[in-house]
This record gives structure tokens, C-alpha cells and sequence, in this order.
């Protein structure tokens, strides 16, 4: 029972970064997006390199022990691309009214940290042309109530998103503990934008600050939340208990998990890192992510 603590706790852990994203936002005077474009690669990095040199692998031996050589690898590759199935149909069906890693200008940030700021003029920026805006600024020419709408269609759609990552971090951590930890700390630094990105267009549309804090956290609070109903799936519909997960069931979980990861690591955070950063800031996070990553299983065997 220890490990479903410290696995859930592993969860939290992750899930609560976007309340340290918001954080940044409403403190920090400066946002240093060139952290942030280095902290979502070095995430992607040990998310790509753990899926594809670790779990992908460890799925694949457990269902070979199953199924045999040939069957269990052909069952590894189709639960890979099933976990990738599942989250493509996420992306496609759950409404984020806007991209929710898309990048905030500082002007557009100084409001939140500093009442005295003067607010950016949205109704210019909207008549710029794309090309010649600053960067992230967003479109807030069209009232409150549809940047209250963005704010939480954006933390609808991150906290759904944190549901696989939940699961990804629990799996891992029930079968490898340390495995556990190097990704919630991925999961973890790639949920901090995605805080900030919450908290933006909540505090524009009611300027409160303790709201759009809330909202952000509350999106984040889905990870753990995630990893609660895939342990109550385990012990109490599929009958194993925490510590004694069929091993086919257990490798079909694992390739989708990296499936899962994978498709989150090209299709959100190396986007936004190369977003955030300037030259090759997300090269330099990705190769530091999976050398950490490499370090780390090296020194564990």
C-alpha cells in the first residue's frame, strides 16, 4: 500500500505545478521565457527518451512473457499507437478555444503582478496584422465573457490532458519508483506554462487574481485525480491489487503510456518550447532531458 501513496503522491506532486506556473505569473516581474523554452525540451527530452528506451521496452517484455515473441510484440506496437489513438482523440473532441501553450507577452503579463500596470491595449493588437503583433499576445478584443470562456474551455482541456499524464506517472511509479519520480518531474515542468496559460485570460475576464489562481490549480488537480481511478479500475474492476497487476495487462498499459507520452511530447511540448525560446534553447533542453534521463537509468541498473 506504501507504493499507491507514493505513487498518488508522485501525482500531486506534478499536477500542482500549474498552480506554481500561476504563481510566476501573478509574482514574477519578468516572465524568462528562454526557462521556460529550456523546461518544456528538457520535459519532451526525458518524456521521448523514457518512452522509447524504458517503458516501450518494459511493455514489450511483458507481453512477449505472455504471448509469445511474435504476438507480443505485434501487441506492444498496436497499444503503442492505441495510447497515441487516445489522446489524438482527446485533442480532437475536447474544445481548447485557444491554444493553451501559446506564449504571453510581457505587456500582457505585467497586470497580473503589478495592479498599477496600465493595461495592454487589446483593441490594437486586434487590428494588427498577425504577423506584426508582439509576441503571445492574444486577441482580447471580444468582451469578457469570451475570455472567461477561453480561460476555462483552457483549463477544461489541460485538465482532461493531465488525466493520461496521471496515469503515466502512477503506472511508473507502482512498477519502478525512481522511473516515477524522473517523470513527474517532466510532467511536472511542462504543467508550469500551462498554469500560466490558465490564469491569463481568467484574471482579463473577472480580474480577480485568487479565481484565476484557483482555476489553475484546480486544472492540474486533475493528474492525481487521474491516477485515483486508475488505481480504483485496477483493484476493483480488472480484481488485481495494487502490487499484483496482470503482467498483460500491466504491458498493454505501459506501450500506451509511451504512446501517450510520446504524442504529447511532439505535439505540445516541443511546440511550445521552440515557441518560448530563441536559436536552439529547445535542442539544448530536449538533449539535457534525455542525457539527465540516460545519467540517471545508467546509475540506477
Amino acid at each position: 500500500m506504501g507504493n499507491v501513496w507514493f505513487a498518488l503522491g508522485l501525482t500531486l506532486f506534478a499536477g500542482l505545478a500549474t498552480g506554481v506556473g500561476s504563481a510566476i505569473a501573478f509574482t514574477a516581474k519578468r516572465t524568462n521565457y528562454r526557462f521556460l523554452s529550456v523546461a518544456t525540451g528538457f520535459s519532451a527530452g526525458v518524456m521521448l527518451y523514457v518512452s522509447f528506451v524504458e517503458i516501450f521496452v518494459k511493455g514489450g517484455d511483458a507481453l512477449v512473457a505472455c504471448y509469445g515473441d511474435y504476438w507480443g510484440h505485434w501487441v506492444n506496437v498496436g497499444s503503442f499507437f492505441g495510447g497515441m489513438l487516445v489522446i489524438g482523440l482527446i485533442d480532437a473532441l475536447i474544445p481548447s478555444a485557444e491554444n493553451p501553450h501559446e506564449t504571453h507577452s510581457d505587456g500582457e503579463l505585467a497586470p497580473l503582478h503589478d495592479p498599477t500596470a496600465a493595461m495592454p491595449d487589446f483593441e490594437s493588437i486586434a487590428e494588427q496584422k498577425k504577423g506584426d503583433r508582439e509576441l503571445g499576445a492574444h486577441d482580447h478584443a471580444h468582451g469578457h465573457s469570451k475570455l472567461m470562456r477561453m480561460g476555462l474551455f483552457t483549463a477544461l482541456a489541460i485538465g482532461i490532458h493531465n488525466f493520461p499524464e496521471g496515469l503515466a506517472t502512477f503506472l511508473a511509479a507502482m512498477e519502478d519508483p525512481s522511473l516515477g519520480v524522473a517523470i513527474a518531474v517532466a510532467i511536472a515542468l511542462h504543467n508550469i506554462p500551462e498554469g500560466i496559460s490558465v490564469s491569463v485570460p481568467i484574471f482579463y475576464a473577472t480580474g480577480d487574481r485568487k479565481k484565476a489562481f484557483i482555476y489553475s490549480v484546480l486544472s492540474g488537480l486533475a493528474e492525481p485525480i487521474g491516477a485515483g481511478i486508475a488505481y480504483l479500475i485496477l483493484r476493483f474492476f480488472v480484481g488485481a491489487g495494487a502490487d499484483a497487476v496482470p503482467a498483460a495487462l500491466m504491458g498493454v498499459l505501459f506501450a500506451g503510456v509511451a504512446g501517450i507520452m510520446v504524442y504529447i511530447s511532439l505535439d505540445e511540448l516541443l511546440p511550445t518550447s521552440r515557441a518560448y525560446g530563441k536559436g536552439h534553447d529547445s535542442l539544448l533542453g530536449l538533449v539535457a532531458g534525455m542525457a539527465v534521463m540516460a545519467l540517471s537509468l545508467l546509475l540506477m541498473k
